[in-house]
């Protein structure tokens, strides 16, 4: 009984080491050595080494010999192959990055600026410009989703709205005494050197 196990654990074992190896149809080869040489010429080397491991890999080698031949982690390289079959060629490419996906929908963030186009007051808060803290709150009532001001700040920018900084002004001030102090105070002060003081 003990041997049937320990034999039935070895197949297992022997299976789970299989190495992975991709089949690729002659012109998708030659397509992938024609971007090798393009990623090469164009200084992109990142991108090359991924495309050369994905070829190598169709050659027969395995994840561990590609990481000798291309002085690399085997788990990159595995990384590297995994991203060829979920994506195809485009998941060797530079910008390809699975990431986090995004805690809003397309549909929920195009309600977010129907939101955002209409005062802040009808959100029952005071005052008539909208800050990212503002809408952060908004974001957490209306969908049960936090964001970080900051990141808020990255949607709105993707939303086509842009940032305004209100502009601080005395309200009782004489415009003549302002432009006087414009014109001629603040730029004497400016000017003044500093005293050099010696130790």
């Amino acid at each position: 009984m003990i041997y049937v196990v320990d034999l039935f654990v070895r197949k297992k074992e022997e299976f789970a080491m299989q190495p992975r190896f991709l089949s690729l149809h002659h012109k998708t080869a030659e397509k992938l050595i024609r971007l090798k040489k393009e990623a090469e010429e164009e200084g992109e080397y990142r991108v090359a080494r991924r495309i050369h491991a994905t070829i190598l890999n169709c050659d027969g080698n395995t994840s561990g010999e590609i990481a000798h031949l291309l002085k690399a982690p085997r788990s990159r390289v595995s990384e590297w192959l995994g991203c060829y079959e979920s994506h195809g060629i485009e998941g060797l490419l530079e910008g390809h990055r699975s990431g986090r996906p995004p805690k809003l929908s397309m549909r929920q963030k195009n309600k977010l600026a129907g939101i955002v186009a209409k005062s802040p007051v009808v959100h029952d808060f005071v005052g008539g410009v909208w800050t990212s803290i503002m809408i952060a709150r908004v974001i957490r009532d209306e969908f049960g989703v936090s964001y970080d001001p900051r990141h808020v700040r990255r949607i709105l920018t993707e939303l086509d709205f842009s940032i305004q900084r209100p502009k601080r002004f005395l309200a009782k001030a004489d415009p003549v005494q302002q432009n006087r102090w414009q014109r001629y105070t603040y730029p004497r002060i400016k000017k003044k050197p500093v005293p050099k003081t010696r130790l």
